[in-house]
């Protein structure tokens, strides 16, 4: 029981909660010299409803975060971020 409980526990501290306010402000996508992910195609996915993510196949690691969900802070710069905005539409696509 103990061993479960110190385990969960480890596994939460490599958790952070991103408040709503720490949402990307800057452009919807990464510029191409910064973008490791292949997040480019993607843009036109910026502005849509999360739904939309259901109609695109995307064969590499993906991050879906929503308003105060927690995240674990390893960086991984192949995966894909969609942040979501509180209207459950993507506000912007990330790379990390």
């Amino acid at each position: 029981m103990f061993r479960t409980l110190s385990f969960a526990l480890v596994l939460l501290a490599g958790c952070a909660q991103l408040p709503v306010e720490d949402v990307p402000s800057g452009p919807p996508v990464p510029p191409p010299e910064q973008d490791t992910c292949g997040a480019g195609p993607y843009a036109y996915l910026v502005g849509q409803d999360v739904t939309a993510l259901e109609r695109v196949l995307i064969m590499r690691q993906v991050r879906i975060i929503r308003p105060g969900q927690p995240v674990t802070m390893d960086y991984r710069s192949e995966r894909i971020n969609f942040q979501i905005g509180p209207q459950e539409t993507i506000t912007a696509i990330t790379c990390g």
